[in-house]
C-alpha cells in the first residue's frame, strides 16, 4: 500500500516526527530493521506508552520490510548518530539506512536527512550512498535535502506545529519539495541556502546550548565558593529584556544532541587546516567535570554532618536527562551513581518514569515510599526535578537534601 511518508529510524527523532505526520493526516509508516512492539516503542523513548498506542490506533504502522520504502512519496532518515569512543559522530546507522533506502528508491521521491551530522554529511556522505545503490541522480531523479531535528522532548509549549523547520536542499527544486512536505507539519518553513547551511544551523544550535550551560556550571562552582546564591542571580539577570538568555546549571548535560568540536569533525577540523572550536572543547570539559563536582559536594556535606560517604545511604531522585520524560540518554545520573558506589555508598533511587534502573550492570533498588526513603537516607540527591515531586515536603523529611537543579524553595535545601 503506498504511503505519504516513511520514517526510517524509530527513536527520539523518528517517533515524534511520525506522530506529527499522522496528526497532519499523512499516511505514515515507520521502518526499522528489527520488529518493534508497541511496548518497545514506548519504553524509555520520546513518547509515552499511551501516546504510542494512540499513534498506532490513528493508523501509523511499523514495518521491517524494506520494499515498503519503494512505495512512499517522502522518506526521512532519522537514524541515531551517537558519539563513538573517539568522540566522533557515528554515522553507521545513517549509512545502513541509506543503503536500504537506495535499493528501493524510486524517481521523484523526496529524501530528507534529519539525523545529526557534520556540515557536508548530506552531500558528501549520504548522496553517494543513495546514488550508487539506486542508479539515480540526486537533484535530477530524486530530491535530496537536510532538515536538522528540532524536537524538544517534554516541551509542552513548542512542538512540530509551532517550531519552524530549517530546510536546505541540494537544488532549489529539492528545497521546495522538502518545504512542501514540512509545510504540512509546521506553521513556518525556513529555507537555507543549501544542505551545509542547514547542517551547520543544527551544529550551532547544539553548541550554543552546551556552551551556555557550561558557563552556568562554572558560575555555580564560583558562586558556591564565594557564598553567593546563583539561583537568585539568575532570577535577577533574566529580568533584563535584551542581551541575556537564562540557562541553568546542573549535574551534567544529557540529551541526544552532542556538541560538535574539532575532534568530532573527523578530518574536517585541525587536520584540514580549519579553525578549532575552542569554546566547544572547553564547554565539553566543563560540563564533563560536573558529575565529579556533585560527588565532591556530596562527600563534603556528609562529612560536615559527621558521616562518611562509605556506608552512607544515598537516595537519588530523578535519573532521566529531562524532567517529566523517561528518556535517560546522556543523563549524568548514571556516572554520579557509579562514583558513589566506588566510594562505598549504598544507593536507592526514585523516578516516576523509570521503573527499573541499572548502574554498571547492577540493579539499583527503587524506593517504593518516597518520603520514607528520604527520611531513612543519610543524603537525598535531587538530580532531576520531575513535576510530581513535592520538594517542600521532601525537604522536611530528608536528613540532608542536595538540590542540583535549584528547584527547592530558598533555604529548604543545599543547592549546587
Amino acid at each position: 500500500m503506498p504511503a505519504d511518508l516513511a520514517v526510517i529510524g524509530l527513536g527520539h527523532i523518528g517517533l515524534p516526527l511520525a506522530e506529527a505526520a499522522v496528526a497532519a493526516g499523512l499516511n505514515t509508516i515507520g521502518y526499522a530493521p528489527e520488529p518493534h512492539t508497541a511496548a518497545a516503542l514506548g519504553a524509555d523513548g520520546p513518547l509515552s506508552p499511551t501516546e504510542v498506542r494512540r499513534l498506532l490506533t490513528a493508523g501509523f504502522r511499523t514495518t521491517t520490510d524494506p520494499a515498503a520504502l519503494g512505495r512512499v512519496r517522502t522518506a526521512v532518515i532519522c537514524a541515531p548518530t551517537p558519539l563513538g569512543e573517539d568522540r566522533a559522530l557515528d554515522l553507521r546507522a545513517v549509512a545502513d539506512a541509506a543503503r536500504t533506502l537506495a535499493t528501493h528508491l524510486r524517481p521523484h521521491t523526496t529524501v530528507i536527512l534529519e539525523s545529526a551530522g557534520y556540515p557536508g554529511t548530506t552531500e558528501e556522505f549520504l548522496r553517494p550512498l543513495l546514488e550508487q545503490g539506486s542508479g539515480l541522480t540526486a537533484g535530477r531523479d530524486f530530491h535530496l535535502a537536510c532538515s536538522p531535528a528540532r524536537y524538544d522532548p517534554g516541551n509542552r509549549r513548542y512542538g512540530h506545529a509551532n517550531t519552524p523547520k530549517v530546510i536546505g536542499g541540494l537544488t532549489p527544486a529539492c528545497t521546495e519539495a522538502a518545504a512542501a512536505f514540512y509545510g504540512r507539519l509546521t506553521d513556518k518553513v525556513v529555507r537555507a541556502r543549501g544542505p551545509k547551511e542547514a547542517e551547520t544551523t543544527g551544529l550551532l544550535e547544539t553548541n550554543y546550548r552546551h556552551v551556555n550551560i557550561a558557563l552556568m556550571n562554572e558560575m555555580a562552582v564560583l558562586c558556591h565558593d564565594i557564598d553567593v546564591d546563583l539561583w537568585d542571580v539568575i532570577r535577577c539577570a533574566e529580568t533584563k529584556p535584551f542581551g541575556f538568555q537564562a540557562f541553568r546549571p546542573g549535574p551534567g548535560v544529557g540529551g541526544h544532541a552532542a556538541p560538535v568540536d574539532p575532534h568530532h569533525l573527523a578530518g574536517r577540523g585541525r587536520a584540514s587546516g580549519g579553525h578549532p572550536l575552542r569554546m566547544v572543547e572547553l564547554a565539553q570539559e566543563v560540563n564533563g567535570r560536573m558529575p565529579r563536582y556533585v560527588i565532591q559536594r556530596c562527600a563534603t556535606l556528609l562529612n560536615e554532618h559527621g558521616k562518611s560517604a562509605r556506608g552512607a545511604r544515598v537516595l537519588l531522585l530523578g535519573v532521566t536527562y529531562k524532567p517529566d520524560i523517561a528518556d535517560q540518554e546522556g543523563s549524568p545520573a548514571r556516572e554520579i551513581a557509579a562514583r558513589l558506589l566506588e566510594l562505598g555508598a549504598h544507593l536507592t533511587y526514585h523516578d516516576p518514569h523509570v521503573p527499573r534502573w541499572q548502574v554498571r550492570g547492577r540493579p539499583v533498588p527503587r524506593a517504593d515510599s518516597l518520603y520514607e526513603a528520604a527520611a531513612g537516607a543519610d543524603l537525598t540527591l535531587l538530580l532531576q526535578h520531575h513535576r510530581t515531586y513535592d520538594l517542600q515536603g521532601l525537604a522536611v523529611k530528608a536528613q540532608l537534601l542536595l538540590d542540583t537543579r535549584g528547584a527547592t524553595p530558598t533555604g529548604a535545601a543545599y543547592r549546587l
